[in-house]
């Protein structure tokens, strides 16, 4: 069976520049199944009302962005019963940390600090306990150019051997904020493996993780979450 390819990190309007519908439309373009609109925290959600043209699963998340780990499972616990989907953008030890040790956060995004790739040993082993993914989050390697392009290769490579050894799930995404952002699945999977993630794990990375967290934390089929409606796919009547 051919894999269904969702992308758990996306930004819409305001968080990004284009709109919800305009996101969704080209990412059924692009070839996915699924996908996750998830605005950051301190930014205003996506509230519009999608097209009926639009025939993705959709879910609704959340990227939790604090400045202090004290101010994270206040705003997780907030969401989690609201968002499909809670992320939580990385950055410093301290967050990466509060993050991997909350059962309830489904994904670490953006863990790299200023020193190193943002997860060690300690870290793997805790978001692997509480089932924490860790997120790849291939448009730097687009975007950046040089000695900065060949550090997040390296953190990059670090972080993968750090969760294959701990068995830590994985996701690639395409942190999108625009249109022009956003890339087909083969496309992720391919640049994926300039820092040796296989195709294999690229393909899981893109399909059945990113689909057993909506899945596991999906309580009603067909639920309405903050503005976004399910549209029946032809045949499921």
């Amino acid at each position: 069976m051919p894999h269904k390819y969702y992308d758990l990190c996306v930004h819409a309007y305001p968080d990004g520049e284009h709109n919800c519908s305009q996101m969704l439309a080209m990412s059924q373009h692009l070839g996915y199944s699924g996908i996750c609109i998830s605005n950051h925290s301190d930014s205003e959600s996506c509230e519009e009302v999608l097209s009926s043209n639009v025939q993705l699963e959709m879910c609704s998340g959340i990227e939790v962005r604090v400045s202090k780990p004290s101010k994270l499972h206040g705003l997780v616990g907030k969401y989690r019963t609201k968002k499909d989907v809670i992320i939580v953008h990385g950055g410093t030890e301290s967050i990466n940390r509060a993050a991997v040790e909350n059962p309830s956060v489904d994904i670490l995004n953006h863990p790299f600090t200023s020193k190193d790739s943002g997860i060690n040993h300690v870290l793997a082993k805790a978001a692997a306990e509480n089932n924490v993914a860790l997120a790849f989050n291939v448009d730097i390697l687009i975007k950046l150019k040089g000695g900065k392009r060949v550090y997040a290769l390296s953190n990059f490579r670090r972080n993968l051997q750090l969760a294959r050894k701990y068995d830590v799930p994985m996701l690639l995404t395409s942190n999108a904020a625009s249109l022009y952002d956003l890339r087909a699945p083969r496309d992720l999977i391919a640049l994926a493996g300039l820092f040796g993630m296989t195709i294999e794990e690229g393909n899981l990375a893109l399909s059945d993780i990113p689909a057993a967290i909506i899945s596991r934390n999906r309580r009603l089929a067909n639920s309405v979450r903050d503005g976004v409606r399910v549209i029946e796919r032809e045949g499921d009547m």
